[in-house]
């Protein structure tokens, strides 16, 4: 590793591995609403929610946590606003009382909070406008869930900050899986223990909970009723069950991986399934959530964090690489794991959080592990045949360009149909 890797690299991980309760993009909208009432100082009797495309197409299908079982963008900034406290972020609701459901209900009725399509911004932008009285005030957030860009109170500037700076949050133009390999190896354990004890533990409880009880569409349970107790099919619905959760408003938290709870579940929960499994010790588990982890964000950073592209398919597909250290497999064998599960399930379209985000992680899962008993025994897709390239790298950059450039026309024809243009 060049020098400076590995302390970069400790800092992309707590950066991005952070915990957050519900979908994440009607929990930002929530934080930015919340925010705009600490700025105002009052309850706003007025508010209007501006948000691309991809905000929108993230919150219509999903419960917001806390909510009594509503669904929606006036939903998420109403409650935010009135029982929220910012200083949470990502687990801004975690603590609204009971009766904030009803409130919120006849807030919504009433016509309190508007939503409007933000056009000509990027994936991940929200701009709540908040009016209490003559006062006034505007909170924008974009680039990531929890990043205030600016913050306006009666026409004045409090805040501007677009840009995140790169030492902020680590510079994931150094991520490579050779890198990553090594740093999974080599890492001390006290340096990320306590950031991986609480991915599993968050994790755990709402894979759990959503085996158990019915949630959704009940993908997980479904998968266990129909495909019995294998630690394969365990490891599907465990990730799966998580979503069907969290989908649908459970309140627990999780900690999310590239500002996604449910790619945090689907890189979690096969590893911590297989690790059991198998009986590792604490330390192969955290090497190889470690590697998971990362192998995830590498392939974000190229889509970003919204798109068109399911990000299913990247935590399926890090997942099956985790799953791959944990038996002792090395460089080639987690490089054509990554070849043969994008050469199968690459480009699953993203069509909003909900209820089905389940299935799809649970395809993603299965296509990672089927990539991985392919790589083992030797087989992966020809190199040089659609997007798969013989360099790991540049298969990963492939479908990194397919997701970012070649889905932006898709991600417009979805946003449109769901709107019903």
């Amino acid at each position: 590793m060049v020098p400076g890797q590995y302390e970069n690299y400790l800092k992309i991980l707590n950066k991005e591995l952070i915990p957050a309760m519900g979908c994440t993009e009607p929990i930002a909208i929530a934080f930015a609403a919340a925010k705009a009432r600490q700025v105002l100082g009052a309850m706003p009797e007025k508010m209007v929610a501006l948000c691309s495309g991809n905000i929108i197409k993230n919150v219509k299908g999903v419960n917001v946590p806390n909510a009594g079982g509503q669904k929606g963008i006036e939903v998420a900034a109403l409650l935010g606003a009135l029982a929220g406290d910012p200083d949470l972020e990502l687990e801004v609701i975690s603590r609204v009382p009971p009766e904030a459901a009803e409130e919120v209900r006849r807030l919504a009725a009433a016509g309190v909070c508007r939503c409007e399509l933000a056009e000509g911004v990027e994936n991940l932008y929200i701009r709540i406008e908040a009016e209490a009285g003559a006062d006034a005030a505007v909170v924008e957030v974009k680039t990531k869930h929890n990043h205030i860009a600016r913050i306006e109170k009666n026409g004045q500037v409090l805040l501007e900050a677009d840009d995140i700076p790169a030492e902020d949050g680590g510079d994931k133009s150094q991520l490579n899986l050779k890198d990553i390999l090594e740093f999974a190896d080599t890492v001390k354990i006290e340096d990320v223990k306590a950031l991986l004890d609480e991915q599993i533990r968050c994790n755990s409880e709402i894979a759990r909970v959503g085996l158990e009880e019915e949630w959704g569409a009940g993908v997980g349970r479904t998968l266990l009723e129909v495909w019995g107790g294998s630690v394969r099919t365990r490891a599907m619905a465990s990730a799966a069950a998580g979503s069907d959760a969290r989908m649908n408003g459970c309140a627990l938290p999780v900690v999310i991986n590239a500002g996604s709870g449910n790619q945090g579940i689907t890189c979690a929960m096969p590893v911590v399934t297989y690790a059991k499994e198998l009986g590792v010790c604490d330390e192969k588990l955290y090497r190889a959530l470690t590697l998971t982890n990362l192998i995830a964000l590498h392939q974000k950073r190229y889509i970003g964090n919204l798109s068109a592209y399911c990000g299913a398919v990247s935590a399926g597909t890090a997942a099956a690489c985790g799953v791959a250290y944990l038996y002792g497999e090395g460089y080639d064998v987690i490089g054509r794991t990554i070849v043969n599960s994008l050469g199968n399930v690459g480009g699953i379209v993203c069509d909003g959080a909900k209820a089905s985000c389940a299935a799809k992680i649970a395809s993603a899962v299965n296509s990672g592990l089927l990539g991985y008993e392919m790589a083992k025994r030797g087989r992966v897709f020809p190199f040089g045949e659609g997007l798969v390239e013989e360099d790991y790298e540049h298969t990963i950059r492939n479908f990194g360009r397919l997701g970012r450039d070649g889905m932006k026309a898709t991600d417009v024809e979805i946003l449109n149909m769901m709107i019903g243009k």
